[in-house]
């Protein structure tokens, strides 16, 4: 397990009004049919189709917190295996996150959105027709529910996504999640 000695970890956030960040950054059929095509859809329970209508869900939020989580390898040249690496640093900041984004939900009487998918069990009961596990623990992610998370991060929070390859690790990686509540904009 990668630890904060390997990398350093920076949050950055933007706050938005939900029918704005709904109005210009969601592009429902555009992202859901990326979902689509992703061997998670319809497997996963963080995942779409989801039971409930996802406008309706989002819109009964005033305010979203938009929340980058900026991961940069400290030693890039040290890095043997790009994948396994990149894999545990995010796997890392994401237990960070998301207990941080469920305490989050308390204070802002909101609702968490994940970056990216579901960690909580190695393999999910969906596909078994069951119900889920932790169904007080599991969040949709962003892009999940439609959000470009591209357009998000470069245009609120200034940060651009970057991609590397099997060999190479990017300058850094990014996760991207969200709380949507009763949030103050002087945070």
């Amino acid at each position: 397990m990668k630890t904060r000695e390997d990398y350093i970890a920076e949050d950055f956030t933007a706050t938005i009004p939900v029918a704005e960040y709904m109005a210009n950054y969601r592009d429902a059929e555009k992202f859901i049919g990326f979902c689509r095509q992703c061997t998670r859809y319809n497997t996963y329970w963080a995942c779409p189709p989801f039971s409930f209508n996802v406008d309706h869900y989002l819109s009964q939020y005033q305010t979203a917190l938009i929340i980058g989580t900026k991961i940069t390898p400290l030693h890039p040249e040290r890095i043997t295996d790009v994948i396994s690496f990149g894999k545990e640093m995010m796997e890392t900041e994401r237990k960070r996150t998301d207990e941080l984004l469920l305490e989050m939900e308390k204070t802002y009487k909101g609702r968490a959105f994940f970056p990216g998918s579901c960690l909580l069990c190695p393999t999910c009961t969906r596909t078994e027709g069951k119900l889920c596990l932790y169904p007080e623990r599991v969040r949709p992610s962003l892009e999940a529910c439609g959000f470009d998370i591209g357009k998000t991060a470069s245009e609120l929070l200034r940060i651009e996504l970057k991609w590397g390859d099997k060999d190479r690790m990017p300058e850094y990686l990014l996760l991207v999640s969200g709380i949507f509540g009763d949030i103050q904009k002087d945070l």
